[in-house]
């Protein structure tokens, strides 16, 4: 890996009907670093707003899941030489200006990749509370280290982690798939806390359908959290 100083950020956006929220996320994004929006089929100008920030627009003609969209954009970062990348949402739900802290970790040589822990405060939801305090205690069971927010979008992490970890899954248990995958394979990670932030754009997580794909994924460890001394 290069010299701290000299490594190279990649930002990936994955958006979906988010002209409405991306255009504030992607232009704070891009003050640290390129940003490779990847335009999940939207109907609704997303693309447009992002080529006119700057931004790689990288367009699927259909929608065709989350887990997708960031797969092409880590691809893309990847082959423009990107030694970390640093995916966030588009709907305004993590604070772009804490990439900075999410990177410290990474320059300071202490961990491979970083989530970005949301607190289970009163501006989560409360159902969105529950699961994501039992997907953070099953994910340290499973991982043998602290993870507090499994379920978290806002991430950093080397080259190598994603050249390593590439999960199946299309929507939001591709995230849950790659996180696990990273602590299968014995990298780092770490929490850094940031704000709760609730009340922007509409969530395209599918209650039902999202949570028994994610839930089919820990299902792949179930061994391991029955057998794991973590706290």
């Amino acid at each position: 890996m290069p010299a701290r100083a000299e490594l190279r950020v990649a930002v990936v956006i994955p958006a979906y009907q988010a002209a409405s929220t991306v255009a504030v996320v992607a232009a704070s994004a891009r003050i640290v670093a390129p940003v490779y929006m990847v335009d999940d089929g939207s109907t609704d100008g997303t693309g447009d707003v992002g080529r006119g920030l700057g931004a790689t627009v990288l367009t699927h003609a259909t929608n065709r899941g989350k887990g997708v969209a960031l797969g092409t954009g880590i691809a893309a970062a990847l082959a423009a030489g990107a030694d970390v990348i640093v995916t966030i949402d588009a709907d305004g739900q993590h604070p772009p200006a804490e990439i900075p802290r999410l990177l410290a970790p990474i320059v300071a040589g202490r961990a491979d990749l970083v989530l970005g822990a949301r607190e289970r405060n009163a501006a989560m939801p409360l159902g969105r509370r529950l699961t994501n305090w039992i997907s953070a205690r099953l994910a340290t069971r499973i991982a043998g280290q602290g993870v507090t927010d499994a379920q978290t979008g806002f991430r950093a992490f080397t080259r190598a982690v994603a050249q390593r970890v590439r999960p199946t899954g299309d929507r939001y248990d591709y995230e849950t798939a790659f996180l696990l995958g990273a602590c299968d394979a014995g990298f780092r990670v770490t929490c850094v806390t940031i704000p709760t932030i609730y009340g922007g754009a509409k969530s395209h997580f599918r209650s039902w359908g999202d949570t028994w794909r994610v839930a089919r994924v820990f299902a792949r460890y179930a061994r391991r959290i029955l057998l794991s001394s973590a706290a």
